[in-house]
């Protein structure tokens, strides 16, 4: 048997690559757009920038150096010249591929960058693979505008896995929906009436506000807001402000609010403050045909009745007050229980004057 030469023996020790292939090479040498790799083949691999990148603006020099290995797959075994033609997008995006139907196969959660926003949904990008998350499925609720996403980590699973047709999609709305319905049932299963929560105005209506408590909402009505009169919630609150409320009512999936704390209820030294006789201030809050409700302090409106505002005949209350006046009265009657102060300021009189009007009222009565 005759000797091999030496250029054959060589041969003999290289290996054979083939397009399609993924090998690891070697670099030997790097240019701002380029990089030369051994790969243990008689001939040398070559790089370029767009095969290594997608920013056709990077230096390769900055990011690599000689003796660095880099994982490839093989485009071209002979470009014409020689050389073989290498792809680490390639290698990473195939590598990619393989995880990704693993990924749909059992329906996992991937974790991936939002690096386009286009007018159908979102392109994300995971280990250099694509994935196209529609507009229907990046939420749960509809959005207007998703740019808020770009450059954004986002959750999805993939529903639909065709790279031979380049089709990859992911759902981020179905892992928002299990969530939240893990968040409503561990919220309900904890939570009592009486309970003090800090929940997120979700958003207002002109009956009231409704706020997120972490896996539901609850109403809080305007009535609910505060001890005093609200007139309207808009100018209390504004969307996405958090705020303590107090768990007033639990009825299956309706949670009714309340801002009226017990230590803060202006009603509790009410009995003392303002029992029966007692001279009080206060400011007319609003007015009506039968009467004015004057604001004794935050949260407790009293009622001085038309008849009960002067000796002499009042039509209406606006002919003789005006919002935010001052005005001095006698408490005439009480219900706590009903949160109800009736005033007098004809009770303020000197008896003798009232006597006086008594007599000729009853004197004119007789005359005619």
């Amino acid at each position: 048997m005759s000797e091999m030469s030496f250029e054959q023996l060589l041969e003999e020790s290289l290996k054979s690559v083939h397009a399609g292939e993924i090998v690891t090479g070697t670099v030997i040498s790097v240019k701002p757009d380029e990089i030369a790799l051994n790969i243990g083949y008689k001939s040398d691999g070559i790089m370029t920038r767009s095969d290594y990148s997608a920013d056709n603006q990077l230096d390769l020099t900055t990011v690599v150096k000689v003796g660095d290995e880099i994982e490839c797959k093989v485009k071209k075994v002979n470009d014409g010249e020689g050389q073989v033609i290498l792809s680490h997008r390639d290698a990473l995006q195939s590598k990619a591929s393989e995880e990704l139907r693993k990924a749909f196969e059992e329906n996992a959660i991937l974790t991936g960058k939002v690096v386009q926003v286009v007018k159908g949904g979102l392109n994300v990008e995971v280990d250099g693979a694509r994935i196209f998350v529609p507009a229907s499925l990046v939420s749960d609720s509809f959005e207007r505008d998703l740019n808020k996403y770009q450059g954004q980590d986002i959750q999805f699973v993939i529903t639909e896995f065709n790279p031979a047709k380049r089709r990859i999609i992911g759902d981020r709305k179905q892992i928002m929906s299990a969530q939240k319905k893990e968040q409503h049932d561990k919220l309900f299963s904890e939570l009592k009436e009486g309970d003090t929560r800090t929940g997120v105005v979700k958003n207002l209506t002109d009956f009231g506000a409704f706020i997120d408590l972490g896996g539901a909402d609850g109403l809080l009505h305007i009535s609910e807001m505060s001890w005093g009169r609200i007139e309207n919630p808009k100018k209390l609150f504004k969307p996405g402000q958090e705020v303590e409320v107090l768990v007033k009512e639990i009825s299956g999936e309706r949670i009714a609010l309340t801002r009226k704390f017990p230590n803060e209820n202006p009603w509790k030294d009410a009995e003392s403050k303002y029992a029966v006789g007692e001279i009080v201030k206060g400011k007319v809050a609003r007015m009506t045909d039968f009467g004015a409700f004057i604001e004794l302090d935050k949260g407790i409106d009293a009622l001085l009745h038309v008849s009960q505002i002067s000796k002499d005949h009042v039509n209406k209350p606006s002919d003789v007050l005006e919002p935010g006046q001052e005005i001095e009265a006698r408490v005439v009657d009480l219900d706590v229980d009903n949160h109800k102060i009736s005033l007098s300021i004809k009770a303020l009189l000197p008896e003798e004057e009232e006597d006086t009007a008594d007599v000729d009222v009853s004197a004119v009565s007789e005359e005619e």
